[in-house]
């Protein structure tokens, strides 16, 4: 069932991205183009999906002490705003503006099969292993500490 659930919010989630305009590199470039070309529609998707969550989340999220398809919740380990968070903080920022993609746009648009999105998800996963080695951590899938909903 949860397999299930997580490939419907996925779907939703994906559909959202692409309905919204957002998986087009130029709408999320022209977002940073303050100067130029602005188009403030990210803002407003993002600002929508604000107004979807915050209620969400303290209805439904906040008062349980586990997921209802879960033992318990992912969350980091660390609370610390150091350099190495920043700096990763950073990159993803300017890798954004430059290119127009993120993760959360780039999968969906995989679905329209336009070659740039390969070519970012390659890169993407090339970053994450790179990083991945030069912090010292084994490759394949990380396990985030599970802690209650209280911390």
């Amino acid at each position: 069932m949860k397999y299930l659930s997580a490939f419907l919010v996925g779907a939703v989630f994906g559909l959202g991205i692409v309905i919204s305009g957002m998986g087009n590199p130029v709408k999320v470039q022209n977002f940073f183009d303050l100067l130029g070309t602005w188009d403030p529609s990210l803002a407003f998707v993002m600002g929508g999906a604000l107004l979807v969550f915050a209620p969400g989340y303290a209805l439904l999220v906040r008062p349980r002490p586990a997921p209802v398809l879960e033992t318990g919740f992912h969350l980091p380990e660390s609370r610390t705003i150091d350099g190495k968070l920043v700096g990763g903080a950073a990159a993803f920022g300017v890798g954004w503006g430059i290119v127009g993609f993120c993760p959360g746009g780039a999968i969906p648009m995989a679905g329209v099969l336009d070659g740039r999105v390969f070519v970012f998800i390659a890169a993407m996963a090339a970053g994450m292993s790179i990083a991945r080695f030069a912090a010292g951590m084994p490759a394949g899938r990380l396990r985030p500490a599970e802690v209650s909903a209280s911390g």
